[in-house]
C-alpha cells in the first residue's frame, strides 16, 4: 500500500528525474514495514511450520490481489494498515503500485474494482476519499486523498502557513480569494475583509499579524460560499482539515512584526508571494532568508500573471529559480504546471530542498485550482509530543468584557483541559503565579480540551492583563515540583549571516526566540571578534528581564542590517 511518503514509482519518471539531485531520507519513504524472517527459527521447525507458512503467505499476498478479491479478511487487513497511517487524520494513498513500487498494470475495470474495495475499507474506518490525480479517460492508477470524518473542532487537522513577501505582492488579496471563493476585481476588493485596522483599508497594506482559515471537508471539498466570508465557526463545523494562514506585513517598517509572526506562530510552511511584474525585490529576499534561517519548508506563489508581459514573467521565474538554486538557499525549484506536479511535489515535500513554484492570477482565477489542491493534500511535517508536560507560549493578550484576561498562543507539548491548573510566567521579576483555565477556544469555537501543536486561546481565572505579556508561558502546575528555571542569561551557538564590520563583546541586538522578543547583549564572545559567516558559541544576557527559554530552541537576532541565527544550548544562572 503506497502513501504520500511511499516509494518512487515509474509513473512519475519525469518528476523523479527532476528530483534526482534531492537527497531524501529513505525511512520517510517506506511506511510499509515488511519484517524479515528470523533465520534462527529454522532450527526449531516442527510439523506445525506448514500452517505458519500458510499464514505468512496470506500476509504477503499482493496488494492488487487483496483489492481485487476484497474478502472480509482482506478488508480487515487493509483497514488495519490504513489506520496506522492515519494518525494525523489523513493520508495520500497511491492506487496502482504495489508496496515495493511495482506497477499493478491495472485495466479500467480492475481499477474500478479496486476503487470499490477501497470504498468499503475507507467507510469502515469512518473516513472518505477522493481521487485527486490521473487521467480519468485512461485510468490505470491514481492518488486517493483519504481523510477521516471529524465531529469535533478539537480533533481538526490544522496546518499553519505563514504568508510573506514584499509589499504589494498580493498576499492579502490571494488569501481573500482563497477563503471567500471569489475573484478579485483588480483593485483589492477581495482583501478588504482581512484587514484589522482602518489605516490598512485606506492604504491597502497589512501592518499587523492577521489570521485567516481555509477549510476542507473529508471529501477534499473547499468550505466556502461564493462572495461571502463564512465565519470561522461555520467553517470549522463542516471541515475536517483547516489551513491557518498567518498574514504578515510586507513593508520594511513592519519587519519587526513580521519576524515575530514567523517565530511566535510556529508555522509549518512558508508561502512566499512574489509579484510576477516586480520579481524578487525588497523584503521578499529578507523573508526568504528568514524562512531559511528558521528551517521552515517553503513554497512560492507568483501572482499577477494576468497583467505581466510574458517576457517579464519569464525573467521573474528565471531570477527566482536562480536565487533558489544559489549556494545560500540550496533549494530545488519545481514549477507546478499540472495536477500531477501538485501530487508529486506534495509527496516529496519531506525533502527540505524541494521548493514548488505556483503561478496564479487573482483576477482571472488561473492557477488557483492547483494551489487549492496543493493546500488540500499538503502533509503536516511538524511533530508534537502530547505525552510530555504541558507547555504553551503566549503571543498575544486580550481583555474581554465579562470574561477577563484571554491569551492566544500555541501549545508546544502536552494536553490541557478546562479547569486544569497551570503556572503563568515569568513576570518582570522572573516569578510564576498559579491560575486556572476557565475556557478554551480553538478557531473561535469553545472546546473542552486542546493538544500539542494546536493554536488556541485560554481564558484565565483571576489574572489581570498587565500580569501577562508576549513571551510568557503557561506550564503544567505542580506545587510539589520546583518552579521553572528562568534566567536573563543563556548560551547559544550562532552564525553571523551579515554584519558590515565586526561584532565584539557587549554587542546588543534584538533576539527573537519563539514568542520571546527582547534586546540582549553578548557578555561572552569566546573569541576576539565575529564577522559575516563566522560561527561561535556565545553567551547572551537579556537587557530588561528574565525569560523562559528551552534548550534546542531556534533564535534570530537583528540590529539594523546585521542578521544572525542560532540555537539555544543551555540556560545559565544569572550569577554565573
Amino acid at each position: 500500500m503506497s502513501s504520500s511518503s511511499g516509494e518512487q514509482h515509474s509513473n512519475t519518471d519525469t518528476i523523479e528525474e527532476r528530483l534526482a539531485s534531492v537527497t531524501l531520507d529513505s525511512h520517510l519513504y517506506d511506511p510499509n514495514h515488511t519484517f524479515p524472517q528470523d533465520n534462527d527459527a529454522h532450527d526449531y521447525q516442527d510439523d506445525d511450520d506448514d500452517d505458519d507458512d500458510d499464514d505468512d503467505s496470506k500476509d504477503r499476498r499482493a496488494l492488487k490481489t487483496r483489492l481485487m478479491e476484497g474478502t472480509t479478511e482482506d478488508i480487515d487487513y487493509l483497514k488495519a494498515s490504513l489506520t496506522t497511517r492515519m494518525e494525523s487524520g489523513e493520508t495520500l494513498f497511491e492506487l496502482g503500485c504495489e508496496d515495493d513500487g511495482t506497477d499493478m498494470m491495472l485495466t479500467q475495470d480492475e481499477y474500478n474494482q479496486c476503487l470499490a474495495t477501497m470504498s468499503k475499507v475507507v467507510e469502515g474506518i469512518g473516513a472518505d476519499f477522493i481521487d485527486i490525480g490521473g487521467d480519468n479517460n485512461k485510468k490505470k492508477g491514481g492518488h486517493l486523498m483519504i481523510r477521516k470524518r471529524l465531529t469535533s473542532v478539537e480533533d481538526l487537522l490544522e496546518i499553519r502557513v505563514a504568508v510573506v513577501g514584499n509589499v504589494d505582492a498580493g498576499k492579502s488579496t490571494t488569501l481573500g480569494v482563497l477563503t471567500k471563493d471569489m475573484l478579485d476585481d483588480g483593485r483589492g476588493k477581495a482583501r478588504v475583509n482581512l484587514f484589522r485596522h482602518p489605516h490598512e483599508v485606506e492604504s491597502g497594506r497589512t501592518s499587523s499579524v492577521g489570521g485567516e482559515i481555509l477549510g476542507f471537508d473529508s471529501k477534499s471539498k473547499v468550505i466556502a460560499q461564493t462572495g461571502r466570508k463564512m465565519s470561522w465557526e461555520e467553517v470549522c463545523a463542516k471541515a475536517s482539515k483547516i489551513i491557518s494562514f498567518v498574514d504578515l506585513a510586507g513593508h520594511e517598517k513592519y519587519l519587526k512584526t513580521t519576524v515575530f509572526g514567523m517565530t511566535g506562530n510556529f508555522p509549518d510552511f512558508v508561502m512566499l508571494m512574489v509579484g510576477g511584474n516586480a520579481g524578487v525585490i525588497g523584503m521578499a529576499k529578507e523573508h526568504l532568508g528568514l524562512a531559511l534561517s528558521l528551517q521552515i519548508p517553503l513554497f512560492v506563489v507568483v501572482t499577477k500573471i494576468d497583467r505581466t508581459p510574458p517576457n517579464v514573467l519569464a525573467d521573474t521565474l528565471k531570477n527566482l529559480r536562480s536565487i533558489l538554486k544559489s549556494k545560500s538557499c540550496q533549494k530545488f525549484p519545481l514549477l507546478v504546471k499540472s495536477n500531477d506536479d501538485v501530487v508529486n511535489s506534495a509527496q516529496h515535500f519531506v525533502s527540505a530542498r524541494l521548493c514548488p513554484i505556483f503561478q496564479i492570477s487573482n483576477v482571472t482565477g488561473e492557477g488557483l485550482d492547483l494551489l487549492r489542491n496543493y493546500l488540500n493534500i499538503l502533509p503536516s511535517l511538524t511533530k508534537y509530543d502530547t505525552t510530555e508536560s504541558f507547555h504553551y507560549q503566549v503571543n498575544d493578550t486580550f481583555s474581554v468584557p465579562f470574561v477577563g484576561t484571554v491569551v492566544n498562543g500555541t501549545i508546544r507539548s502536552g494536553i490541557i483541559h478546562v479547569g486544569d491548573k497551570v503556572a503563568l510566567g515569568p513576570d518582570y521579576s522572573g516569578n510564576f503565579v498559579a491560575t486556572t483555565i476557565k475556557g478554551i477556544h480553538r478557531k473561535r469555537v469553545a472546546v473542552p480540551v486542546a493538544r500539542a501543536g494546536q493554536n488556541v486561546t485560554f481564558a484565565l481565572k483571576n489574572v489581570r492583563r498587565k500580569m501577562v505579556r508576549k513571551g510568557c508561558v503557561l506550564l503544567a502546575y505542580d506545587k510539589e515540583q520546583p518552579l521553572p528555571k528562568v534566567s536573563r542569561r543563556f548560551e547559544a551557538e550562532i552564525r553571523i549571516l551579515y554584519h558590515s564590520t565586526t561584532i565584539k563583546q557587549k554587542y546588543q541586538a534584538m533576539v527573537h526566540c519563539g514568542s520571546v522578543r527582547q534586546t540582549a547583549q553578548i557578555i561572552n564572545l569566546g573569541q576576539n571578534v565575529l564577522r559575516t559567516g563566522d560561527r561561535a558559541v556565545v553567551q547572551f544576557e537579556f537587557v530588561k528581564h528574565p525569560e523562559y527559554l528551552c534548550e534546542g530552541a531556534k533564535l534570530i537576532f537583528r540590529e539594523g542590517r546585521t542578521k544572525g541565527k542560532g540555537t539555544v544550548l543551555r540556560i545559565l544562572d544569572d550569577d554565573s
